[in-house]
């Protein structure tokens, strides 16, 4: 029961978080914003990865993030190593992709890369600044998985709606939205040691921090001034197409 009770909540911290995203990027914009190549770059090492633990067994023991094993490389690798089962890899890779291609629309592809990568660097440094490093995180994957960098990623568009709420072009709607991800992840740190709470209120932070200082370099709106020649809605157009059949 609780560790059902820990996915549950962990996954509602996600639907937040993602609502946050589409709330920021706006939901009628998608169809005419360009393809998210570097959140699809991203997706695809994921599933490199994944493709690459079926094909060899020991692919966990040289790749994952245990502490009793040597390697500088593993803090890197372990996020795209999965072991949360068939389920769990599918929801890992599945927001992994949709949350970064709301950053990348939104931060554009560096950011949104950078945002990623420290999503993967700081946490450790974080907890171990505040002596948080200690306290266990009651979830068994913690050596392995891309959630703890997507949550980190999702938790900075919602400290950008939170700050467009703030500059009077949002909504009080919005900015509640955006305020209660900070919230629900310290609840779930607090409540359950839940990590995934930890790391949103570490991205949350650094949203912030990162949207105030790049606020003037940002452009967020550019494929809905310059439409790109290929958007999400022509390639859901070119997909759908299905082949005459021969009379």
């Amino acid at each position: 029961m609780d560790a059902l009770l820990f996915n549950v909540t962990t996954a509602g911290l996600m639907v937040l978080m993602f609502k946050a995203g589409v709330a920021l990027i706006g939901q009628d914009t998608v169809g005419r914003r360009r393809l998210p190549w570097a959140a699809a770059g991203l997706t695809t090492v994921a599933l490199a990865a994944v493709v690459t633990q079926l094909c060899w067994s020991g692919a966990m023991d040289a790749f994952d993030s245990d502490p009793a094993k040597s390697g500088w490389w593993r803090v890197i690798t372990s996020v795209f190593m999965q072991n949360g089962g068939f389920l769990g890899a599918a929801w890992n890779i599945a927001t992994l992709a949709v949350i970064a291609a709301l950053a990348e629309w939104f931060w554009g592809a560096p950011l949104m890369v950078g945002l990623f990568a420290a999503g993967i660097l700081l946490p450790q440094h974080i907890d171990s600044l505040f002596g948080a490093s200690d306290r266990a995180s009651t979830d068994p994957r913690n050596f392995a998985g891309s959630s703890g960098a997507t949550y980190f990623l999702a938790a900075t568009l919602a400290a950008a709606l939170l700050l467009r709420g703030s500059a009077h072009t949002g909504t009080p709607k919005q900015g509640l939205l955006a305020l209660a991800v900070p919230v629900l992840g310290l609840t779930l740190w607090f409540a359950q040691s839940n990590g995934h709470g930890l790391v949103a209120v570490y991205g949350f932070a650094l949203g912030v921090l990162v949207r105030s200082l790049a606020r003037p370099i940002l452009c967020p709106d550019l494929d809905l001034q310059q439409r790109p020649r290929t958007t999400m809605a022509s390639l859901a157009g070119i997909v759908g197409k299905r082949p005459r059949q021969a009379d």
